[in-house]
């Protein structure tokens, strides 16, 4: 399988669902993440934006918004939200695949995403790009799935599976590594659901909390 299959896929599902289906996420990270005024926000995973105007709003003219999000659609239906409501100077939206975050080293407060990256086909580069872009004693607020067993090689291995968000997820043990390796040592469970079916397997969704701890990173982005 490889990723442009992957990335074709979600691209068409999110962008046929951007004007069709209210709601998709997994999780509530946005009401569990106190964005502050004057604080730089990322939605990793954006969507139709109806998060950025939350975070915007609550950082103030002082802060700064960033959405990222694969989906044309998306990206299209956010871009007219933000428009509308004069959020232009505020919200900064950005085309881009979760692995290769186009933000600087140490730059962000807060970031949030809700049931994206179990879609990614490199969760321990995004895992490490969250850690890069934040500032020391920045934040992350992530909702997402990990499934009970490993997912079955024919599922992991089809695009369509993985854009329908169950296929591309990762058993809880391998999460917990995954944030590790990165560099997030003690993350705290925000919220945690009982298991229940999807596509082919059981899977878990849970919001989670981090912190980027010690000092800056040293890297050339």
């Amino acid at each position: 399988m490889s990723e442009e299959n992957v990335l074709s896929a979600i691209d068409l599902r999110y962008s046929d669902l951007a004007e069709t289906s209210c709601c998709l996420s997994c999780g509530g990270a946005i009401d569990k993440s106190q964005p502050r005024p004057g604080e730089v926000c990322v939605d990793l995973g954006s969507g139709r934006g109806n998060d950025l105007v939350t975070l915007a709003e609550a950082v103030g003219p002082e802060g700064r918004v960033h959405g990222v999000d694969i989906s044309r659609g998306m990206l299209a239906k956010a871009r007219k939200t933000i428009t509308k409501l004069n959020l232009e100077e505020q919200v900064e939206l950005h085309q881009s695949n979760l692995e290769y975050i186009p933000l600087k080293c140490n730059s962000v407060d807060l970031l949030i995403s809700n049931c994206t990256i179990n879609h990614a086909a490199d969760k321990g580069m995004v895992w490490k790009e969250i850690h890069r872009i934040l500032k020391p004693g920045g934040r992350f607020v992530v909702s997402d799935i990990y499934s009970l067993q490993p997912v079955p090689h024919e599922y992991a291995e089809d695009p369509q599976a993985v854009a329908e968000c169950w296929a591309g997820s990762v058993t809880r043990e391998e999460y917990i590594t995954q944030l590790s390796d990165a560099g997030f040592k003690d993350v705290q469970i925000l919220e945690e659901s009982t298991p229940y079916d999807k596509g082919k397997v059981e899977v878990c969704s849970w919001t989670i909390l981090g912190y980027k701890t010690g000092g800056s990173s040293c890297c050339s982005k």
